[in-house]
């Protein structure tokens, strides 16, 4: 008995009884239960045939009859003025058949996830079109610019390095904008979902994921004109700080995964500090009185613009990178650290990864550059706040910032070298 035959005849039925089941909940009239049960049957079966016999033409001629009977199927129940233009169910029959024939050649394991799939998207159609119905103009745009930006320009950007200190890959630049585009796309996406709803903190992560910076000079504009929300605006944006400190270790984690474990650790302590300052500032500093609201919506972050000026930025950084190691040595990426940390603390962090794949910085160095344009970052969101904000909210957030940079230079001057997890 071949027990791998009864194996695959068995998953096909069980697909095919899966995604029936859903179209019979539905009260489908074209096919059910037993008629999806017997399209993913009917082409493991001639799979089978076409496997012992070499007579690869069965499949497709089971695919023909297949699609002869769904128009025919279709036809009658025009004829009786019965008028359906959905052709959900037919498309999902040839697919099942699809799967069944698939089986028989191909990995099971696929074959059951395309199969279990089609089920939920079947079952998923009233929460889908409510999705789609709830989405503006703006929000397609940014969905059909990220895809021009990651599955259109990234593949034909060619592969090979420019410039001097051969650091300018065209393919590995656009690929970090990818990223960053992405992060942000996500930040705005959960904004469209939570935006009416957000709380204080989820205000500040909010404004972490799209943009940390965005949101300290609108709280604190905020902030100025609205002093009695002072508080709870340099809250939001401490936030909004921890959550850039997090996407960095993010980015790390997806850039140069080899040395996360490094990395993380340091990053980590200040993070867990923070995270700390804050929760001591919420639940015992606050007036629950007070009520901050919403962060404004925020732009597209996947206008082709926003990414070229991020990718010039990126290269600029790597650049410099090159060429600080080049003629000040560490002390140049010191430098470099702190400039580039006042206006992206995303590109530096990029920068410094790529580099650290390349060999062309130590690990137990790079974590140190990172942090140092985090806290310079800090400094320039700092400034901000006292420049534009109202001194109450300078008086709040400012302390917070300091013992995070303390944290942070002890971190960087008492780490045991080489630690790791």
């Amino acid at each position: 008995m071949d027990y791998e035959m009864i194996k695959i005849l068995a998953t096909s039925l069980g697909l095919g009884l899966l995604v029936g089941l859903q179209r019979e909940f539905t009260a489908h009239k074209v096919a059910g239960i037993r008629t999806f049960s017997l399209i993913t049957l009917t082409g493991t079966v001639l799979a089978f045939f076409a496997q012992e016999t070499g007579s690869y033409w069965l499949p497709a001629a089971g695919a023909i009859g297949l699609v002869a009977i769904l128009v025919t199927g279709n036809f009658l129940k025009i004829y009786n003025g019965k008028v359906d233009v959905g052709q959900t169910t037919e498309v999902a029959g040839l697919l099942m058949y699809g799967v069944g024939a698939y089986l028989v050649e191909g990995s099971l394991m696929i074959g059951v996830m395309v199969g279990g799939l089609t089920a939920i998207l079947l079952h998923l159609k009233d929460t889908l079109d409510g999705l789609v119905g709830k989405m503006s103009k703006k929000d397609i745009v940014a969905i059909m610019q990220f895809t021009a930006i990651s599955l259109i320009i990234l593949p034909i950007l060619p592969n090979e390095v420019y410039g001097p200190y051969e650091v300018l890959n065209p393919r590995s630049i656009w690929l970090m904008v990818v990223l960053i585009v992405g992060l942000g796309l996500a930040g705005y996406f959960l904004y469209k979902w939570l935006g009416q709803k957000a709380g204080t903190i989820s205000n500040g992560i909010l404004g972490g994921m799209i943009s940390s910076t965005a949101t300290t000079v609108t709280y604190a504009n905020r902030s100025k004109e609205v002093p009695g929300i002072s508080q709870m605006a340099a809250f939001v944006v401490f936030v909004a700080s921890v959550i850039a400190l997090a996407r960095i270790m993010v980015e790390v984690a997806v850039v140069s995964p080899q040395n996360i474990r490094v990395i993380a650790p340091p990053l980590g302590v200040v993070l867990v500090t923070m995270i700390i300052v804050g929760g001591g500032w919420y639940f015992f500093i606050r007036n629950p009185a007070q009520q901050v609201e919403e962060i404004p919506e925020p732009d597209n972050p996947a206008q082709l613009k926003t990414a070229l000026i991020f990718a010039g930025l990126y290269a600029v950084i790597l650049l410099g990178v090159a060429a600080a190691k080049d003629w000040l040595g560490e002390g140049g990426l010191l430098i470099v650290s702190i400039i580039s940390g006042f206006t992206d603390v995303d590109a530096i962090t990029l920068s410094l990864a790529n580099t650290l794949n390349r060999g062309g910085i130590a690990v137990a160095e790079a974590w140190k550059y990172m942090l140092i344009a985090s806290f310079s970052n800090l400094v320039f969101k700092g400034g901000m706040v006292l420049v534009i904000g109202s001194k109450k909210m300078a008086k709040y957030l400012l302390p917070s910032f300091g013992i995070s940079i303390v944290v942070g230079v002890l971190v960087i001057l008492l780490w045991p070298e080489g630690w790791s997890f």
